[in-house]
């Protein structure tokens, strides 16, 4: 964990450093890198809480079917709400970059 905080500190870091010598001192264009950023951060970010939590939900749900087989009926809707985050990531992303 403490890693992937160091790498995404240090990519923040050197897109500010190259945002900085690319904006001419009236301020931030419309076309600014940090949108991308924003944009790869909000889909990046939500795929892997997506992830973990269809991992998770996978895992609870092939243990209560391996005790009662009844249950995988029950399963899909919780996994299909986990991989709703990364839906909602891309569409965050896509009004970032289209706003």
């Amino acid at each position: 964990m403490k890693r992937l905080v160091i790498v995404l500190v240090l990519v923040i870091a050197a897109a500010s450093l190259v945002a900085a010598e690319e904006v001419s001192g009236e301020g931030a264009s419309p076309s600014s890198p940090f949108k991308y950023i924003a944009a790869a951060l909000a889909v990046g970010l939500s795929c892997i809480a997506g992830g973990i939590a269809v991992g998770q939900i996978g895992a609870a749900a092939m243990g209560a079917m391996s005790e009662n087989p009844e249950l995988s009926g029950k399963a899909l809707p919780y996994a299909g709400l986990a991989e709703g985050i990364c839906l909602w990531g891309f569409l965050v992303a896509l009004l970032i970059l289209v706003i």
